[in-house]
């Protein structure tokens, strides 16, 4: 890493706010000195709020009495004209593990998208699946894969996840994802309950040492329900300072501004774009689904995360002076 473990801890604690504005202006100047003063736009589709898995934190966990859903074929494709419309050329099919989207459901649906859709990347996240089950998604024609690793630190993901659920099989399905070819997405929540300044490093190890093509990365939002629902939430400077980092510590990463460092601050994507930050996934999932997508509470589904308010998210980006092309925006 460019960071020594001192470095790095003074760096997330320091008070000085000149050493702050340093390391922001590294970042940014790594980030335009491999991609530009651009942001990419991904368009979300989340597909289905059925999840099989029982994760200590997350709002869809199979405990959690909701009102699910999932999207058919159909309504993704809506989604896919109407996000294409609007100038999105990646879609980023997202869900809990449903057993509902077989791989033969999810082939056929990728394999429509790109049909349809020739000039536009497929991003899938869908979670844990088998290696013939990845394969069989990448010959369909899908593109990217995001699968946060967590945590890097086997204990820690112990506390997160139910026995039932395995670090060593988490850390497989990255490995075969990277060896299928697929462009690789990992990351961790921000201030997840249990989480330290050492299992932070992990995780800084862990991305210098995969090289994942994104990184995703939020503070943690507690969720009713969950038995972590009284956790408090991570921190919005924590994040912002850590994906500066990250991106100084791996400069051709792509590195979203997510939805989380928005739902806890109003400028968070901003901050996070000053950060160096450069993609952003505004909600194509129809409307009346958006809500019920809650992973965390109070999750952006409306506003400025809505595709209808697309142009505001790209006059609020140009007012800090970044670009927002019409582009697959692919990994350098």
């Amino acid at each position: 890493m460019n960071f020594s473990s001192s470095d790095i801890k003074h760096l997330l604690s320091t008070s000085d706010p000149q050493a702050v504005d340093a390391l922001m202006e590294e970042a940014c100047r790594l980030r335009d000195e491999v991609y530009g003063r651009r942001v990419f736009m991904r368009g979300l589709i989340e597909v289905s709020s059925h999840c099989r898995n029982n994760c200590f934190y997350c709002g869809l966990r199979r405990d959690v009495q909701c009102r699910r859903y999932r999207l058919g074929k159909e309504q993704i494709l809506d989604c896919c004209r109407i996000g294409h419309e609007l100038g999105f050329r990646t879609f980023v099919l997202q869900g809990g593990e449903d057993a509902w989207f077989t791989d033969e459901r999810v082939c056929d649906i990728v394999s429509t998208i790109r049909s349809m859709f020739p000039d536009c990347a497929v991003t899938l996240s869908l979670g844990e699946r088998s290696r013939e089950s990845y394969a069989a998604l990448r010959a369909a024609g899908a593109d990217r894969y995001l699968l946060r690793h967590e945590t890097a630190d086997a204990a820690h993901y112990a506390r997160l996840h139910p026995s039932e659920m395995s670090f060593d099989n988490r850390m497989r399905c990255l490995q075969d994802l990277r060896q299928l070819g697929f462009q690789v997405g990992a990351g961790f929540m921000v201030g997840s309950p249990y989480q330290t300044l050492d299992t932070i490093l992990e995780d800084l190890e862990f991305i210098d040492r995969f090289r994942p093509e994104m990184v995703g990365i939020g503070p943690f939002i507690p969720a009713s329900g969950t038995p972590f629902e009284n956790h408090p939430a991570g921190s919005v400077e924590l994040t912002v300072r850590l994906l500066a980092i990250i991106r100084i510590i791996h400069p051709h990463v792509l590195l979203p501004a997510t939805s989380a460092l928005g739902t806890l601050h109003p400028q968070g994507r901003e901050r996070a774009i000053a950060a160096g930050a450069n993609v952003v996934m505004p909600n194509l999932s129809p409307q009346d689904t958006r809500a019920l997508y809650s992973i965390y509470n109070n999750k952006l589904a409306t506003g400025s995360e809505a595709a209808e308010s697309a142009a505001d998210i790209r006059a609020r980006l140009k007012a800090i002076g970044m670009d927002v092309p019409t582009d697959r925006g692919d990994y350098r």
